[in-house]
């Protein structure tokens, strides 16, 4: 038969792939799966099993001889695409794959990055129905729309793009799905590969969102989003995201408005402290003296009387041995992991101020604005504060409090020239929407609840469209 030896000639030296040859009332009839993604079990008793009871009449109706629920006629070249998606294909006059996939992903498990104190705890996993499935048992509606489409060359991974129809604006989702389509690439092994192709532009600071959370997922659909899961990955990607959106959290919307008003000052303040914190203090020990009382200036240049390099040398210094000792705590396992902080934090950073090395007030200054910045769960956003914390500083060090004003001034006027899918990134402070700026850096409650106008024409919640 011309076709098995194709197969045989295609599947080459690769032992994993198996054509079993079977005689069903005197006929042949072969299956042709891989052994790794397909369940043995699943083949020998819905597959096989009855298989060797048909006729060789029934054989030209096996979609309804066979009981497996998703058997779909295929042509030859869609054997191997449907074969290494954990289907097992029957040649027996027709060809019909047959899904029998193995269970390889790990299932339904807790969050582990996006923690939060309420709320549920359930989070995507790699697998590509159960992502979905997550989504569509909170949106219960068939108005949530799934495009699926196949991206990369090789690894053909399978990618959905979600949007809900009636609240995402016209023409989002058909957006997104364009700038897919030209990717082109060998392969996508997980849905960060999509990230750097759908972001706006090349901003350190993040404009697609990444999260683990199906309730976040969720909410953004509702809000007018679009969410992109990509098989195999357990993060789903939502956007446009705009920067108040890392200050927001799933927690925010589970506790009273007080609580969560509070918080998010918290955070608004962690931010500056993050980035200017350092340089500040180096303009006031520095250049600018007469920013400061007189007392407290003794007291920070007292502490720097011993240590024989510059201030600014002093806290790139200490940065570098933060961010180091922050990413061995995040790279080793969690047995040795504490070790290592207790070491670095404690004895190593003692041992520096013994020696004259740094300065006891450098420590808290350069302690308290990096903790500032893991108040944020985006890995991005942190990376964007690191640079604009050390590039601020070192202006302040050539320009003193000048250099921190021009530095701020670059700031914002990034954040205020970025866009994503043609948004702009400030919003809803700009352009401002006076319904959406009351969940923004405070939270309030409105008898009528709306959208952000500026994602979709449907902004009364609740209103049919």
């Amino acid at each position: 038969m011309f076709l098995i030896s194709r197969i045989k000639q295609a599947i080459s030296i690769s032992k994993d792939y198996k054509i079993k040859e079977i005689l069903v009332d005197k006929k042949k009839v072969y299956l042709v799966f891989n052994e790794v993604l397909c369940s043995t079990s699943m083949i020998n008793d819905f597959i096989l099993d009855n298989l060797l009871s048909l006729s060789r009449k029934e054989l030209k109706h096996i979609p309804s001889a066979l009981p497996d629920a998703n058997i779909i006629p295929i042509e030859e070249k869609d054997i191997f695409p449907f074969v290494n998606q954990g289907f097992a294909v029957v040649i027996a006059g027709g060809l019909y794959a047959i899904e029998v996939r193995a269970i390889l992903d790990r299932g339904v498990t807790s969050v582990q990055s996006e923690l939060s104190i309420t709320g549920p705890k359930d989070s995507f996993s790699e697998n590509f129905n159960t992502n979905l499935g997550l989504i569509r048992r909170r949106i219960k509606t068939t108005k949530l729309e799934s495009l699926d489409m196949e991206v990369g060359r090789y690894t053909r991974t399978r990618v959905a793009v979600l949007g809900v129809k009636g609240i995402v604006k016209d023409g989002l989702v058909e957006k997104v799905v364009s700038q897919l389509k030209r990717i082109s690439i060998d392969g996508i092994i997980d849905s960060s590969y999509l990230k750097s192709y759908l972001e706006g532009d090349h901003s350190l600071f993040p404009t697609v969102m990444m999260t683990e959370r199906p309730d976040r997922a969720s909410m953004a659909l509702l809000e007018g989003k679009v969410v992109v899961i990509t098989d195999l990955s357990p993060y789903a990607l939502i956007l446009p995201s705009f920067f108040l959106d890392y200050f927001h959290t799933v927690d925010d919307y589970y506790q009273k408005n007080l609580n969560t008003s509070f918080i998010r000052v918290v955070r608004v303040i962690a931010f500056f402290v993050a980035i200017f914190l350092p340089a500040i203090y180096i303009a006031v020990t520095t250049r600018n003296y007469d920013l400061v009382p007189y007392r407290l200036l003794l007291i920070l240049k007292a502490g720097r009387t011993f240590v024989p390099f510059a201030a600014y040398i002093e806290a790139l210094f200490m940065i570098v041995a933060f961010e180091i000792l922050k990413e061995s705590d995040i790279r080793m396992s969690a047995t040795t992991g504490s070790a290592v902080s207790i070491l670095g934090g404690l004895i190593l950073g003692d041992a520096a101020v013994s020696a004259g090395i740094v300065s006891p007030i450098m420590i808290i200054i350069i302690a308290i604005s990096s903790i500032a910045a893991l108040i944020f769960p985006s890995n991005e956003l942190v990376n964007a504060i690191r640079f604009y914390k050390i590039s601020i500083l070192l202006l302040s060090a050539f320009f003193g409090i000048y250099g921190v004003v021009i530095g701020a001034i670059f700031l914002f006027y990034k954040l205020l020239s970025m866009k994503c899918f043609q948004f702009s990134y400030l919003s809803p402070l700009i352009p401002f929407d006076r319904y959406e700026w009351k969940d923004s850096f405070l939270r309030k409650e409105d008898k009528v609840k709306h959208r952000n106008s500026y994602l979709t024409d449907n902004v009364v919640r609740g209103r049919n469209l």
